[in-house]
């Protein structure tokens, strides 16, 4: 019955991926070509998620530092941090809604990019990134899930969002994990031209 139920999520994943592959290469694409505009500017990329799609915008943020699956010159990325003393105000209050906002504004400037990972779309510390971010004329670069909730909503024309046609937490990261992989490797192919990894 373990087996069984353990064959199924893979079963489950590997359905996802092969449909998700078609509707998502073209958003795909764009981030690839939001991200090169803004490297290639000199600009920077700043990444955060909610939950447990922090640690895939901590991932993402190295693998563009220390590069995909190639040798080549970092990229400036940095992961957005949750540490509490960043949520509190001067006089110690803590809101937790304006840690990643002030983040945003601190570090950020016209022609960046904010990368954000949800897989609902409503969590108000990202919500109050992405706004800190367009007062900055940066875009952003939003990953969820199928409704993608407030988020969805406040993305400009200039943004791009990546939307997993599934609403399972579990599924909808796994795929947001593919996504930056192809996201990385798009950066690397455009940059370093097309070649084959070696394994």
């Amino acid at each position: 019955m373990l087996e069984q139920r353990i064959q199924q999520h893979f079963i489950d994943s590997a359905d996802l991926k092969y449909q998700a592959a078609q509707v998502l290469s073209q958003p795909i694409a764009a981030a690839v070509q939001a991200v090169l505009a803004c490297v290639t500017s000199g600009g920077k990329l700043l990444a955060c998620g909610s939950g447990p799609s922090a640690a895939q915008a901590r991932q993402f943020a190295a693998l563009c530092v220390a590069g995909f699956e190639r040798e080549r010159p970092e990229l400036a990325a940095l992961a957005l941090s949750a540490d509490a003393a960043l949520h509190a105000s001067p006089s110690g209050q803590i809101d937790a809604e304006q840690g990643l906002a002030r983040q945003v504004r601190a570090l950020g400037q016209a022609g960046d990019v904010l990368l954000l990972l949800s897989v609902a779309g409503n969590d108000p510390a990202l919500l109050a990134a992405a706004v800190a971010a367009h007062e900055r004329d940066m875009s952003v670069v939003a990953l969820t899930g199928q409704a993608g909730g407030a988020l969805a909503a406040m993305l400009r024309e200039t943004d791009v969002w990546i939307a997993v046609p599934h609403e399972r937490p579990a599924r909808v990261r796994e795929v947001h994990g593919l996504a930056l992989h192809c996201l990385c490797d798009g950066v690397d192919a455009q940059l370093l031209g097309e070649q084959e990894v070696p394994l």
